[in-house]
Order: structure tokens, then C-alpha cells, then sequence
């Protein structure tokens, strides 16, 4: 049965009252379902912001929705990478960063950079609905391909998930991600969305395993927040003119 572990995905990355506590050992034997948080997190979103006519306020609305149904779980990952990146010295400094509960510079720089390129991108999108929903399942993808494939660099949430997750998750994951080409979004915007839901993690996952000798959560976490905002500044970079 897919129902306890999809409660237990769902209680991990959002703040949905989806019942009592699941067994979170399902779902890390099952992390390949992380897009299917994607589409329930980016189509409530949709929903609500569907019937704001003022595209900056949809926007806007859209930024606070995905912050608050998610509780920044992710996001808080994506500053403390920014100050684990930002610290000067050897690997211990910078896992010490990456993992230190106080937020730096670093972390407010890259914080506020994602949150600006996800606003102005929405700013930007025709139909925001469905590249939100695109950019979130996208984001999700990213972290099943992390967790996967991200050797922990030391015991905690992560390392659990990875011991149980398999080489041929992301497989099934992207697999997950194909209902997305029903999607009213023109096919090459989709193609770089695709694209980019790899490159981050990937990227991610070099950068991490050089500095800071593996992977943990909160790089993870940050991978759902990057591929998000660079999912949807690729629609946007990618003019609607050139497709047809």
C-alpha cells in the first residue's frame, strides 16, 4: 500500500493535516514519491492564487503560499548551504557552517536571491498555475535524485533516507514526472525544465562532495528551493516566440 508511505512524504515536506503520524521508514523505503508531493504542494498553491487577476500579487501570493504549506523546511536548508558555501577554510569549517543552527550572510544571500528569481519568474509566467505546478514537482524530483545518489557525510535524516533509497529511484521519479506534458506549457519550456531538474542536483552534488565531503539535508533541502527558481527562470528564458 502507497498510503502510509505518501502520509509520511507528505508530513515531511509540508505542514498539511494529513492524519497521525506515519511510519517515516515507509516513505524512506519509497523516497522515489517525492514528485507526488509536487503536484499536491504546487496544485493547492494554484488553487489559491488561480483567481488573483494582479500577476505581481499572484506572484507574490504564490512565493508565501509555497514558504508557509512547506513550513521553509526546504528553504532553511538553502541558507544554511549558503553559509556552509560563504565559509572560509578547510572542510570541518564548512560543515560546521552548513549545519550550524545560526544563520550568516551567506545564508541571507542565497536565501533572498532564490526567493527574487521565483518571484520575478512568476511575475513573468502566462499561465502561472502550471509551471507552478511544473517547477514543484521539477523541485522534487531533484531531491529523490539527491537522495539517492548523495553519499552522507555524516549520520542524521539523510543518511537514513539514503541507505534506503536505491540507484533506480530517480528512474521511477522521473517516471512521476511525465503527466507534466499534458500540461499547457509549450514542449521546449518543458525540455529546459526537465534539463534543469538535473543539472541542480548534480551540480549540487559535486560541489558538496568537494567541500564539504558528502551530502546532508540541508543540501537537499536546497536543491528543492534551487531547482525550483531556476525551473521557472528557464520558462521565462525561454521565449513563447521561438516555439512556434
Amino acid at each position: 500500500m502507497l498510503l502510509t508511505p505518501f502520509r509520511a512524504l507528505l508530513q515531511f515536506t509540508t505542514i498539511l493535516p494529513v492524519g497521525k503520524t506515519a511510519d517515516f521508514s515507509s516513505f524512506a523505503r519509497k523516497s522515489w514519491l517525492y514528485p507526488v508531493a509536487g503536484y499536491v504542494i504546487g496544485g493547492l498553491v494554484a488553487i489559491c492564487i488561480f483567481w488573483i487577476e494582479n500577476t505581481l500579487l499572484a506572484a507574490a501570493g504564490a512565493v508565501t503560499l509555497l514558504l508557509l504549506i512547506t513550513g521553509a523546511h526546504h528553504f532553511d536548508g538553502l541558507l544554511d548551504l549558503g553559509d556552509g558555501l560563504m565559509a572560509h577554510g578547510g572542510r570541518e569549517k564548512r560543515q560546521n557552517a552548513l549545519t550550524d543552527r545560526h544563520i550568516g550572510a551567506g545564508g541571507v544571500a542565497l536565501g533572498i536571491s532564490a526567493i527574487l528569481i521565483t518571484f520575478a519568474a512568476l511575475a513573468s509566467l502566462e499561465t502561472l498555475w502550471a509551471t507552478l505546478i511544473v517547477a514543484e514537482v521539477a523541485a522534487k524530483f531533484s531531491m529523490s535524485f539527491l537522495t539517492s545518489y548523495g553519499n552522507p557525510f555524516r549520520e542524521g535524516l539523510h543518511s537514513f533516507l539514503h541507505k534506503e533509497a536505491k540507484p533506480w529511484f530517480p528512474v521511477l521519479s522521473a517516471i512521476l514526472c511525465i503527466p507534466l506534458i499534458v500540461f499547457p506549457i509549450a514542449p521546449l519550456r518543458l525540455a529546459g525544465a526537465a534539463l534543469i531538474m538535473v543539472i541542480v542536483p548534480l551540480a549540487l552534488l559535486l560541489i558538496s562532495r568537494r567541500l564539504f565531503g558528502g551530502v546532508n539535508g540541508d543540501v537537499v533541502g536546497a536543491s528543492n528551493e534551487l531547482t525550483r527558481a531556476l525551473v521557472l527562470a528557464i520558462m521565462v528564458i525561454i521565449p513563447v516566440s521561438t516555439l512556434f
